[in-house]
């Protein structure tokens, strides 16, 4: 045992019940890539999952070892560490809470991002929350929320402001907990339940903002949110489709109801640039999501602001610039996955741009400060769905790969070509590390109802074929592939990490955390592996008292940590 570890134990039991020395972030530490701490969704503002740590390398990998290994209980028989009498801490509004496999109880799904912060680390899972110390895996405490019920697909992570933490439930409220106690400090509710939103969303601490997307499978309207760290109260919401007359946009939906109706969920947290003061987020697909009949005019094709990148000013919530990557969607292809901040060079000038690989199989290029397309081009092969790229760079559908009665053949499926799973981009070789998925659907129309047309419905995919799950790189100068590396395991959809060690970390599809020896644009080299069992979450690193670690979640509510011994 260290003797950090030692000292804080020490500390820890010489405390009253429940009550942590001081585990506060500085918000200066958002601010550079992660090293010793992970205290954001993907470790910075930028997105990039990127390491600069260099301490595991091509040449030691092999000698990666189990640190410790914790599996975590959900629920209020769940692990209360070092809380009141080691007892869960208990929140929520529902008087008869729901229950819900994994949420209250048995092991979680912890598919979200984990801060580390001081040497503890915040984890969640749905309606769950738990404080574990990063060195040997001992539960801290544990929060669990009595649900009223809702979606439970999972939880995407915490945010963190100083001691205080933040994070979504499932029924649609932001939580504030005290980061040292586990003890909830204030609870707001953020969208409708009874509309039938649900909450899976890290929230992003931005100075004095956090910032808190929903999400809903429904015709309802997308928004994001920003409220007030210290008292909950709610700053700004912007909507992401037209809700009124005059608003900017609605010329390019059917009607006033119709773009009211228009989905633009904000499903994942987006990325920061602080030399403009610009949040820049993906949405999601316009609703209904399998047809456009109910959608868009006769001579307008856009729905905006449905499956478009957005920036806009932290402060006041008013939308900047967007480009839209999919008009008329027709798929359920949101343009959610994450938009990567990158500086360099792109035909000879220097630029700051944001980068995505989207959904539905397409990689853009813009300039971030001013919104201006640089390029698109085609990342996967299969995709098949679009009849051409208009001058503004915007892929045009093919109405034939439209839902029909026969059904008809499209790639991506409406999982997309990729999803909610992080890349990651490596500043020092300009490419961009994408888990691809390549699967064949058979897109059927099954009624000409509108009643029956909302949300997901009218409409059935059955799948017929695939090319397999890949990890590719893309070269951001030319959109073009650099290589493509098939996962044999079939799966592997969780997200990646790469690290200046040359390093790249990702789940192989049958049940390894594989390191990978990266060779520029020649495809990587499997050089260490670990077989865990299924992998939930994408592999992060950072550095205590000196030594690198890299962590990673898979099932039955296991939390591995690796280092060189």
């Amino acid at each position: 045992m260290t003797r950090r570890v030692t000292l804080l134990l020490t500390i820890a039991l010489a405390l009253p019940a429940g009550v942590l020395p001081a585990q506060g972030l500085n918000p200066a530490v958002l601010l550079r890539p992660a090293t010793d701490a992970w205290p954001s969704y993907a470790g910075d503002y930028t997105q990039r999952r990127f390491s600069t740590l260099t301490q595991i390398d091509t040449t030691n990998v092999r000698h990666l070892s189990l640190a410790w290994v914790q599996r975590l209980t959900a629920g209020p028989g769940g692990d209360g560490g070092f809380g009141p009498r080691g007892a869960t801490i208990t929140g929520g509004v529902a008087e008869e809470p729901v229950t819900i496999p994994g949420s209250t109880s048995g092991s979680p799904r912890l598919s979200g991002s984990i801060l580390q912060v001081n040497g503890i680390l915040y984890i969640t899972s749905p309606d769950n929350a738990w404080a574990v110390d990063a060195l040997d895996g001992h539960v801290l405490w544990h929060y669990w929320w009595k649900s009223r019920g809702a979606t439970h697909i999972g939880n995407r992570g915490m945010a963190m402001y100083g001691d205080w933490l933040f994070f979504e439930t499932p029924d649609d409220y932001l939580v504030s907990l005290d980061a040292k106690t586990g003890q909830e400090r204030w609870r707001k509710e953020i969208s409708d339940f009874e509309q039938q939103y649900f909450s899976t969303t890290a929230p992003m601490v931005i100075g004095d903002h956090v910032l808190v997307g929903t999400g809903d499978d429904l015709d309802s309207p997308g928004f994001l949110q920003s409220f007030d760290p210290k008292t909950g109260e709610l700053q700004w919401k912007l909507y992401t489709v037209p809700m009124k007359k005059g608003d900017p946009g609605l010329e390019t939906w059917g009607s006033l109801d119709a773009a009211q109706h228009g989905g633009a969920q904000v499903w994942m947290a987006g990325s920061y640039d602080p030399e403009t003061h610009l949040y820049i987020i993906g949405t999601g697909n316009p609703t209904p999501a399998y047809t456009a009949m109910l959608r868009a005019p006769k001579d307008v094709h856009t729905n905006l602001y449905t499956c478009a990148i957005v920036a806009l000013n932290v402060d006041t919530g008013k939308i900047v610039w967007y480009y839209q990557t999919s008009p008329n969607d027709t798929h359920d292809w949101d343009s959610t996955q994450p938009a990567v901040l990158i500086d360099g060079t792109f035909q000879g000038k220097p630029r700051k741009m944001v980068i995505q690989a989207a959904r539905n199989g397409y990689f853009y290029v813009l300039d971030r400060v001013t919104g201006e397309h640089l390029l698109t081009s085609k990342y996967a092969d299969a995709a098949n769905w679009a009849a051409e790229i208009n001058a503004k760079g915007q892929t045009v559908r093919n109405p034939e790969k439209d839902n029909t009665v026969p059904g008809s053949l499209v790639s991506p499926d409406n999982g997309g070509a990729t999803n909610w799973y992080p890349p990651s981009f490596d500043q020092r070789n300009g490419l961009l590390y994408v888990v691809l998925r390549e699967i064949y659907s058979m897109y059927y129309s099954t009624t000409n109802d509108p009643r029956l047309m909302v949300g997901l419905g009218g409409s059935e995919q059955d799948n017929v074929g695939s090319l397999g799950t890949s990890i590719v790189a893309i070269d951001y100068q030319t959109g073009k592939l650099a290589w493509k590396h098939r996962l044999e395991g079939g799966g592997g959809a969780t997200g990646l990490l790469t690290t200046a060690g040359g390093l790249l970390f990702a789940n192989d599809g049958a049940g390894s955390l594989v390191a990978y020896g990266l060779r520029g644009t020649q495809p990587p080299t499997p050089l260490w592996h670990s077989r865990i069992g299924s992998i939930e979450n994408a592999p992060e690193t950072y550095t205590i008292d000196g030594k690198q670690y890299v962590l990673v979640t898979a099932e039955g509510g296991s939390v591995y940590a690796f280092y060189l011994q």
